[in-house]
């Protein structure tokens, strides 16, 4: 099986490569094959953290890689969810834009093939149909093109003026039908070509016949578990007060973690920042309490932003029931047993104490 079909299942040659393997997802669903965990993965990965690579790359075979994008497709469709495949989608092209970029670089001139293993400016060009909409203008004292032409319909098409003012065609260079963008930028277009591939088509109806009410009955517990996912991020709680003190026990547990440890599992790490920015802490407040704690300060950065929408609204931090199953409610106490939520225990918390200082106005306190 290609590896670089793997890379980018979306690719009309690794969909091609799976019908032609004639491997049945109902039986991969059936036996509960390394790919449907992976699929699983897939999905709950783009929905907690935008990314759909895997939390750890050496668990997964090229074949359960490539199988899992069919599986995570199905996954999407029985969640049926607008929020669902919008991130989905988002984090696949994310993912993908990450891989190309590290391929491209890897050649001598970027244009050029380095092998089965990593992908070609030129290969994505042709694969969405742009190798006549993309001319690279010739290098100056670079060794590699740095600047390129694209087709104005193509532009126009692909950019969208919510990425910020240089993407307004008033604000750019076009001259015989073509607009002048940079390396970076043509990246850009690339993963929002991806973006709308990996979207076209879904959701689709999995339901309807003997074989896909098997496969969905199957999924049932997956398609619970995003669910419920989906779920976490739809509560909204009025909390602008932070007093790690008061924290539920399972957060004070996942904080004190963080403040010793290089990394948390992907798990642990969003439920934490996602408590975080639930009680209305902002990112730069949230490096700041991470302060002095061995994690990466850029990571915690990205996952924060990730976490807000484009309206402002932020994930709630996942349920008691979800942070059960992922080994993460410690330490219960009385509270724990009349609440559903970490959310809930902090709001309730709050509400019996006296006096509660914020956080943030004793670390200006200190500082004065």
């Amino acid at each position: 099986m290609n590896p670089l079909h793997a890379r980018y299942p979306f690719f009309d040659a690794a969909r091609e490569a799976v019908e032609a393997s004639d491997v049945s997802l109902a039986a991969l669903v059936a036996e509960s094959a390394p790919a449907v965990a992976r699929g699983r993965e897939r999905v709950e990965r783009a929905l907690r953290a935008g990314t759909t690579a895997p939390e750890d790359p050496g668990e997964w075979s090229p074949r359960d890689e490539l199988l899992s994008y069919p599986i995570a497709r199905i996954l999407v469709s029985l969640v049926d969810s607008a929020a669902a495949v919008r991130k989905y989608a988002a984090a696949e092209a994310a993912t993908a834009h990450e891989r190309f970029v590290t391929d491209f670089e890897a050649g001598d001139d970027g244009l050029r093939s380095t092998g089965r293993r990593a992908a070609s400016l030129d290969e994505f060009l042709d694969e969405f149909g742009l190798d006549d909409e993309v001319t690279a203008e010739p290098p100056t004292t670079a060794r590699r093109p740095e600047t390129f032409r694209v087709g104005l319909g193509t532009y126009l098409r692909l950019a969208d003026a919510g990425w910020g003012e240089r993407w307004r065609l008033v604000n750019r260079e076009v001259a015989a039908g073509a607009v002048r963008i940079e390396r970076e930028e043509l990246y850009r277009l690339l993963e929002e070509a991806v973006r709308r591939r990996v979207a076209e088509g879904l959701p689709f109806e999995v339901r309807g016949s003997a074989g896909g009410d098997r496969l969905a009955e199957a999924l049932e517990p997956e398609i619970e578990s995003l669910r419920e996912l989906l779920a976490d991020r739809g509560r909204t709680w009025r909390i602008d007060t932070v007093a790690p003190e008061l924290f539920p026990p399972c957060m004070k547990h996942l904080l004190e973690r963080a403040r010793r440890e290089a990394e948390l599992e992907a798990h642990s790490a969003f439920a934490l920042t996602a408590f975080l920015t639930g009680i209305g802490m902002d990112t730069d407040e949230i490096v700041e309490l991470y302060r002095d704690s061995p994690l990466d300060e850029e990571a915690i950065r990205y996952q924060t932003e990730y976490l807000r929408d484009e309206t402002g609204s932020q994930y709630a931090s996942p349920s008691c029931a979800t942070m059960q199953a992922y080994g993460d409610c410690v330490n219960r106490d009385d509270r724990c047993e009349t609440i559903s939520h970490p959310m809930t225990y902090y709001e309730a918390a709050l509400a019996d104490a006296d006096g509660v200082v914020d956080w943030r106005e004793r670390a200006e306190e200190s500082e004065a």
